[in-house]
């Protein structure tokens, strides 16, 4: 050992360095695994409790939260007194008794099964919208037009259905969900992360309703269900609270047994409820599976269930939303995780933004109004073929010799919208006058009633004059090139980082940035072009040199490429903060969700001179609007 910066240095006998005073913590709770290399340690650095004061080396952190705290003042004086010895605690939890089989969920709420107004009759609701924009109006009839771009836009209904005397629907007609977190509780996340921790699930907790069911599955060196599947009742409510605040930091990271566990949830549930998904946290690296150190070509299937997997057509298909914490996870596996289940991943950096960003997910679970939800692309034109349909993560199939093609687009929140670009080479014509390209029709499945809903379908023309004007390109079709610009640029500036190329993932960046500020909907000002160039500088500045893209580079890129590629808001950097410039994709659900998290603490306004921190950027700089 060696002083380093006013830290005690450990150096294993693998060649790794550590804080004296992590390492030891980790070695404490069990886990005497190195965890970069997973070398078995013969040597392991050990603290006594006397050595901490006569060498006045901090204890491990014992977190401390505001006293005006409502999560301390309000739900924590409930509990038995957390006093307890960590080692009592963990003792306690691990005798709990739990069954082979999870089949004793709790009954549904049956009065959300049929919304209905006051008069008895069915709840009248808006359907969803399909748009498309063609990339211009009109081409020459002699001309051949490559790569002709049409934009199909969807937007959700919103979710707060009306009545036909126009008055707000009742709260019942939200779909219910069954939820289960999978949370880390390795030794890692001693102190802060875990209080921290605690408070999200609480402000989780205390939105759900009572027609909503949650699990808690915790995980370190092994995996435990910690609360059953019931109702967010009065009682359920409570009893979820103690649950989580009976969680004790101790051992390795099993994210597999995390996620093994979580799936059993779901499997063996005797109900369900119409929304399904899951929130998987984690803050270190998996140190039960091959894969120690992130790379490219990894194979992450092995931590994933078969019946989360989205490609499984026998499957769950619960999304796996998931949330890297601090600098230390790996983003790799984690991103590939949530990728695989259909789910987004988040990276939260500043600890503290830990429950806006679960307040965010939430707001997009608790206002799901489409199910299985199918786009159908078909040519009308005997001439023509499709050439690209570009969607992104969605599962997309060409059909009929490239004249069809469907997107598997699943679920979607109130008013979010998807983007998907079709491009066709559109031939010369003989003929002047309308020329049909495309029929666009799509179904869902709505989610509380269970009835299939066939889309409006529509039809895109364009029109073949003798000559036609130069046009303007349509800002719809720019601003979504724009956006398929900047993730492949993304992707691709991530390849050259993992390979050490930082001045070429640098240079990749720029030249997308250069690109994207000289197109029309950029000089428009567009508000998703804007957020894509503050996306790429951030991405710029965090790929500085190896160590910066090591703690947040790579979590901020895998973070946005999730975002971009579900068209789906997640959390990273500052995202989650109302000034930040790097939001999209949020809808107002989710940014209700969020305001309550930053401006409510579990149902009372911030007592007067307490103020919110804001969500932190890499390099901690306020921005502007």
């Amino acid at each position: 050992m060696k002083p380093g910066q006013g830290h005690a240095i450990f150096t294993a006998e693998c060649t790794h360095t550590f804080h004296f005073h992590c390492i030891t913590s980790n070695v404490k709770h069990g886990n005497q695994i190195c965890p970069i290399c997973r070398a078995n340690w013969k040597e392991v650095p050990f603290q006594s409790p006397s050595s901490n004061v006569s060498r006045n080396v901090p204890r491990l952190n014992r977190v401390s939260l505001p006293r005006d705290d409502a999560w301390t003042t309000t739900y924590l004086r409930r509990f038995p007194s957390t006093q307890v010895s960590v080692g009592r605690q963990s003792s306690l939890l691990s005798h709990i008794p739990e069954p082979t089989i999870f089949n004793d969920d709790e009954a549904l709420d049956q009065q959300t099964s049929t919304p209905q107004d006051g008069n008895g009759s069915d709840l009248m609701t808006n359907t969803m919208e399909i748009r498309t924009y063609p990339e211009v109006s009109a081409v020459s009839k002699s001309a051949f037009h490559h790569n002709f771009a049409v934009l199909i836009n969807l937007k959700a209904p919103s979710h707060s259905g009306r009545n036909q005397s126009g008055a707000p629907s009742v709260e019942n007609s939200r779909a219910p969900i069954d939820l289960v977190t999978v949370l880390d509780v390795s030794g890692s996340m001693a102190g802060t992360k875990l209080a921290l921790l605690k408070r999200a699930m609480s402000f989780v907790i205390q939105n759900l309703s009572s027609s909503d069911r949650l699990s808690v599955v915790a995980f370190s060196s092994s995996a435990r269900r910690v609360f059953p599947l019931q109702r967010m009742t009065d009682a359920g409510r409570q009893q979820a609270l103690q649950a989580v605040n009976s969680l004790v930091p101790n051992g390795g990271t099993n994210i597999a047994e995390g996620l093994k566990k979580g799936a059993k949830v779901f499997v063996d549930r005797r109900w369900k409820n119409p929304v399904g998904g899951m929130i998987l946290l984690s803050d270190g690296q998996d140190t039960y599976t091959g894969n120690s150190r992130p790379r490219l070509g990894a194979n992450y299937r092995s931590l994933v269930p078969d019946t989360f997997q989205r490609n499984n057509d026998t499957g769950l298909h619960i999304p796996v939303h998931a949330f890297g914490f601090g600098i230390d996870h790996d983003a790799t596996s984690m991103h590939s995780i949530s990728e695989m289940s259909g789910g987004t991943f988040s990276f939260i950096e500043a600890e503290d933004v830990i429950q806006d960003a679960f307040a965010q997910c939430i707001g997009g679970l608790l206002s799901v109004v489409a199910q299985e939800l199918q786009v159908e692309v078909a040519c009308v034109n005997p001439r023509l073929q499709l050439s690209s349909v570009k969607a992104g993560s969605y599962q997309t199939s060409l059909m009929d010799n490239a004249r069809m093609a469907s997107i598997q687009v699943g679920d979607l929140y109130a008013e979010e919208e998807r983007n998907f670009l079709v491009t066709l080479n559109v031939p010369a014509e003989t003929y002047g006058g309308d020329m049909s390209l495309l029929l666009v029709r799509g179904s869902y499945r709505e989610p509380i009633t269970k009835e299939m809903v066939n889309l409006e379908p529509t039809q895109v023309k364009i029109q073949r004059p003798d000559v036609a004007r130069e046009l303007d390109v349509s800002v719809e079709v720019d601003r979504q090139r724009n956006r398929l610009y900047a993730a492949e640029a993304m992707a691709e500036a991530r390849v050259k980082a993992e390979r050490s190329d930082l001045a070429g993932a640098v240079s990749v960046l720029e030249n997308c940035l250069k690109a994207l500020s000289e197109t029309v909907s950029s000089r428009a000002g567009d508000r998703l072009c804007v957020a894509l160039l503050a996306e790429l500088k951030e991405m710029q500045e965090r790929m500085a040199n190896r160590r910066v893209y090591e703690e947040s580079g790579r979590a901020y890129v895998l973070s946005g490429l999730s975002s971009h590629s579900w068209q789906r808001a997640t959390a990273r950097g500052d995202s989650t903060d109302s000034t930040s410039l790097v939001q999209a994709y949020q809808t107002p659900s989710m940014v209700d969700m969020v305001s309550r998290s930053q401006t409510m603490v579990f149902g009372a306004p911030l007592s007067a001179g307490r103020t919110l921190r804001p969500a932190k950027s890499y390099n901690g700089r306020q921005r502007g609007k």
